[in-house]
C-alpha cells in the first residue's frame, strides 16, 4: 500500500472517529441540556410559585396598608377630639378658679359683715315677730268684718223679703261691704229721677236698719243703660244717675232723718254694666240703684288697733 493510500485510509478513520466522538458529546451535551433546562423549568415554576406568593402578599399588605391609613385617620380625629376637650376642660378649670376666686372673695366679704348680718338677723326676727301680730290682727278684723256684714246682709234681707219682688230687690255681701241692688222701675218714674210711693216703703225698711247702726255709712249709686237721653230738666245718662242717687239720698234724710253725714251719693252713668245693654232684659238690669252700706274709716281703724290684738 502506497502512501496515498494510507493517508485515505488514516483520514477515514479519523472521519469515522470524530464522528462517532462527537455524536457521542452531541446526545451527552443534549442529555445536560435537557436536564437543565427540566432543572430550569422547575425552578422558574418554583419562582413563579414564589412570585405568586409574593403578589398575594404584596395585596395584602397594600389591604393592611389602606386599613392602617384608615385607623391612623380615625386615630387623628380622635386625638383631634381629644385635644378639643382638653382645651374645653382647661377653659372650665379656668372659669372654676374664677368663681372660686369670687367665692372666697365673697366669703371674706361675709366675714367681714357677719356682725353686721348677726344684728340684722335680730331686727329682722323682732319685725317678723311683730307682723305675725299684725297678721292675727287683720284676721281677727276680717273675721269681725265679715261677722258684721253677715248679721247686716241676713237683717236686711228679713225686713225686705214681704211684699217686694225677688226681681227687684238683690242684698249681697262683697268683700267689705253690704250692697242692695234695687230696680229702677221700682224706685223710680220712668224717665225720670222722681221716686215712687213704693220706693218710699222699701227706703223706709232700709233706713230702719241703718238708723240702728250708728257706725255705719251708705252710699248711693245710681246706674243707666245705654239709650241716650236729653230734655229740659237731664243732660245725658251720667245726670240721671246722679239725679236719681240724690233723690234716694234726700229721701233718707228728709223722710226718714237718716244723719246726711252718714250719706254719700253717686252716679255711674251707663257704665258697669251687668249685663249686656244689647236687649230689653239686659238695659232693664242695668238701670238699677245701688245703696252699699260700709264701716265707717274710724270703724276699721279700731279695728286694726294694735292693742286689740288677740293673745
Amino acid at each position: 500500500m502506497n502512501s496515498k493510500a494510507k493517508f485515505i485510509l488514516f483520514f477515514a478513520l479519523c472521519a469515522s472517529l470524530t464522528s462517532c466522538v462527537s455524536k457521542k458529546s452531541f446526545t451527552k451535551a443534549q442529555e445536560e441540556w435537557k436536564a437543565s433546562n427540566d432543572k430550569l423549568n422547575q425552578e422558574l415554576g418554583k419562582c413563579g410559585e414564589s412570585l405568586s406568593d409574593y403578589m398575594k402578599r404584596l395585596s395584602a399588605c397594600n389591604q393592611e396598608k389602606e386599613t392602617l391609613k384608615g385607623e391612623l385617620k380615625s386615630a387623628q380625629g380622635t386625638v383631634q377630639a381629644r385635644d378639643e376637650q382638653v382645651k374645653d376642660l382647661k377653659d372650665q378649670i379656668s372659669d372654676i378658679r374664677k368663681q372660686r376666686d369670687q367665692t372666697v372673695q365673697q366669703v371674706g366679704d361675709l366675714t367681714v359683715l357677719s356682725q353686721s348680718a348677726s344684728n340684722n338677723i335680730k331686727q329682722t326676727l323682732q319685725q317678723l315677730e311683730g307682723k305675725d301680730k299684725y297678721i292675727k290682727l287683720l284676721q281677727a278684723a276680717k273675721s269681725q268684718a265679715d261677722s258684721i256684714n253677715l248679721a247686716l246682709a241676713v237683717n236686711l234681707k228679713s225686713v225686705l223679703k214681704d211684699g217686694i219682688s225677688d226681681s227687684d230687690v238683690e242684698v249681697k255681701v262683697d268683700k267689705t261691704v253690704v250692697f242692695i241692688n234695687l230696680s229702677d222701675k221700682m224706685l223710680y218714674q220712668s224717665g225720670s229721677a222722681n221716686i215712687t210711693s213704693k220706693a218710699n216703703e222699701v227706703l223706709g225698711k232700709i233706713a230702719k236698719i241703718v238708723e240702728s247702726r250708728p257706725d255705719l255709712e251708705v252710699m248711693v249709686e245710681g246706674y243707666t243703660d245705654n239709650m241716650p237721653i236729653k230734655n229740659a230738666c237731664i243732660e245725658d245718662n251720667w245726670d240721671l244717675s246722679v239725679k236719681r242717687s240724690t233723690a234716694v239720698v234726700r229721701a233718707l234724710q228728709k223722710n226718714f232723718k237718716i244723719d246726711p253725714n252718714r250719706l254719700i251719693a253717686a252716679g255711674r252713668g251707663e257704665y258697669n254694666t251687668l249685663a249686656s245693654n244689647d236687649t230689653a232684659d239686659g238695659r232693664a238690669t242695668n238701670r238699677r240703684t245701688r245703696i252699699i252700706i260700709l264701716p265707717k274709716l274710724n270703724q276699721f281703724y279700731d279695728l286694726l288697733n294694735p292693742k286689740n290684738v288677740p293673745d
